[in-house]
């Protein structure tokens, strides 16, 4: 099973890296407007989401969107000891930090955001199928967190990171709605 899933985050990743800047850039304008449209977007006072790192959809932008339609913008901190992760609002990207992988996280001193004020939360991943299945970049942070998560989940992908079959555990749990450049799937967790 995790060699499975290796060779697949591998596969994944390398079909990613094929894409050029451009198809990158337009491509993930696609996708942000495919979610600017929808009504769990239009509807939502407070978002979770990521700041993501290159090749993944990026966020930056969708940030900047939440903000200037004046929603609230909550970025997950991960806590590598206890596996465990929260989100905390952030108001300018000035409130983020390097922490391991390169990755951007919330200073210690922004302000959590419970887990029920969370609207809407876009989960990353590597590798989704259609009925909204995904392979994660190996934390297991979301599973976690999703297990007790009851708002809307949304994964911004490309068409390339949508595999036919991915090894599933009994503890993953599938997105609500897939948001590629060219359409919205909306899968069984619904």
């Amino acid at each position: 099973m995790r060699e499975h899933k290796k060779k697949l985050r591998q596969e994944v990743r390398s079909r990613l890296m094929e894409l050029t800047k451009e198809e990158h850039e337009e491509l993930s304008n696609k996708i942000a407007e495919n979610l600017f449209s929808l009504d769990e977007w239009k509807k939502a006072k407070t978002i979770g989401i990521t700041i993501s790192i290159p090749p993944e959809v990026p966020t930056v932008r969708i940030i900047e969107q939440a903000w200037s339609e004046g929603k609230e913008v909550a970025v997950p901190k991960c806590d590598p000891e206890k596996k465990k992760m929260e989100f905390k609002k952030i108001m300018s990207f000035n409130q983020l930090e390097s922490v391991y992988y390169g990755l951007l996280e919330p200073v210690a001193e922004t302000n959590k955001a419970t887990i029920e004020e969370l609207d809407v939360l876009v989960v990353p991943g590597l590798a989704f199928t259609k009925e909204g299945y995904r392979l994660g970049f190996g934390g297991g942070y979301y599973d976690r967190f999703l297990s007790y998560y009851r708002g809307a989940t949304l994964a911004l992908t490309y068409e390339v990171q949508i595999i036919d079959d991915l090894p599933i555990e009994v503890h993953d749990i599938a997105v609500g709605k897939l948001i590629t450049p060219t359409k919205v799937l909306r899968t069984y967790a619904h």
